[in-house]
């Protein structure tokens, strides 16, 4: 089998907008800082919006590389509904894990309405720091929040098939790996819910109550903890989400039998690999890098896979809010896995046959190994 024909399961991504989009909002969710590019320029002038106009345009029956505005008026007489369903089946994914605590900037479509956009069945992975915000928002003591806490995210996890954290945005890795003692947790909660409104959760002991509370559930409940790393958006200070700094919670975590994936991870990607190699629990994706590195997704990909298990690399788009990310993760991913591999059988390195193997262990079976999804 190809690796263009390998169906892939996309374990992690976010909805997409459900409504057509102007220009300026359309070059704000092909920036990962959501402002508008400086006077005189585009975000269209990056390799994602280069990628974008080159291998999207066909999608959409224009030939490759349009003008931006030439890309846009296409979009817009097709209709924000036929736009999504064109990329999201033209992606060939088998499953979705669509992760439904982001929704900054946007109301975007549910997992099942993704789903059925995309003829595949969507899963639903839950963020950990919304479900704490929401409990906030509903109002609550503090002596009262750490069972408030664990009675949501039970129920909000209910259907989920993993668990995530953007500590990384919180603050970052440097964090105490160890959980909190309830007077801690309650001392905080008093902190956090007394401001007056309910602000993000950033406060560090709620942060690490949120991730150790979320592990006994994922234990229990056979859920990998999926930690964002390295690349986003600009309330994220880089050299804090390194992977490698949280060393001393994964090696915790491995002995309660947990599974940790990074997402995205570059420019810490040989990191997580590392990580991946040497933790029997931890596994990585490239994620959105390969998106917003367009051209040079090839070389992200083959760095990642210098030193990591082929059984422990993972692919996803982290897609948000533009159809298009979804198709363009996934062909970026095929393209960059095949001509890596297609090399190494070249160089004699491998065999065609160990290449399929490899393929279908990064594009899907080890994502269907290690999540609870029963769809196929």
């Amino acid at each position: 089998m190809s690796i263009s024909e390998i169906p892939l399961v996309d374990h992690h991504c976010h909805g997409v907008v459900p409504d057509d989009l102007d220009r300026r909002s359309f070059e704000g969710f092909i920036n990962e800082g959501f402002d508008p590019a400086p006077e005189g320029t585009s975000h269209f002038d990056s390799p994602v919006g280069l990628a974008i106009r080159r291998w999207c345009a066909p999608v959409l029956e224009l030939q490759p590389l349009p003008s931006p505005d030439e890309y846009l008026a296409r979009r817009a007489e097709l209709g924000a509904e036929e736009v999504h369903r064109r990329f999201l089946r033209s992606a060939g994914l088998e499953s979705l894990l669509v992760e439904t605590g982001y929704t900054a900037a946007a109301d975007v479509l549910s997992p099942a309405a993704m789903g059925s956009l995309a003829a595949a069945p969507a899963h639903e992975v839950v963020r950990l720091e919304a479900v704490a915000e929401a409990v906030a928002r509903r109002g609550v003591e503090a002596a009262a929040y750490p069972g408030a806490f664990a009675r949501s995210l039970e129920e909000a996890a209910a259907e989920a098939v993993g668990l995530k954290t953007v500590v990384a945005y919180r603050g970052g890795f440097g964090l105490d790996p160890t959980p909190p003692s309830a007077r801690e947790v309650v001392d905080a909660a008093g902190r956090w819910l007394s401001k007056g409104g309910v602000s993000r959760l950033e406060d560090p002991v709620l942060l690490r109550h949120g991730i150790w509370t979320g592990v006994e559930l994922a234990r229990d409940r056979g859920l990998p903890l999926q930690i964002h790393a390295g690349y986003g958006d600009p309330d994220l200070t880089l050299h804090l989400a390194n992977p490698s700094l949280l060393t001393d919670l994964l090696r915790a975590l491995g002995e309660l039998a947990v599974d940790v994936v990074f997402l995205h991870c570059y420019p810490y990607h040989r990191e997580a690999g590392y990580l991946a190699a040497v933790f029997p629990h931890v596994y990585f994706d490239v994620g959105q890098a390969l998106n917003y590195t367009g051209p040079g997704a090839r070389q992200v990909l083959s760095e990642a896979m210098e030193l990591a298990p082929f059984t422990k690399q993972l692919y996803s788009s982290d897609a948000f809010a533009l159809a298009e990310l979804h198709y363009l993760g996934a062909l970026l991913f095929r393209r960059s896995l095949a001509v890596i591999l297609e090399d190494w059988v070249r160089r004699d390195e491998c065999s065609a046959a160990e290449a399929d193997r490899i393929a279908e262990l990064v594009g899907r079976a080890n994502a269907r190994r290690i999540y609870p999804l029963g769809d196929g």
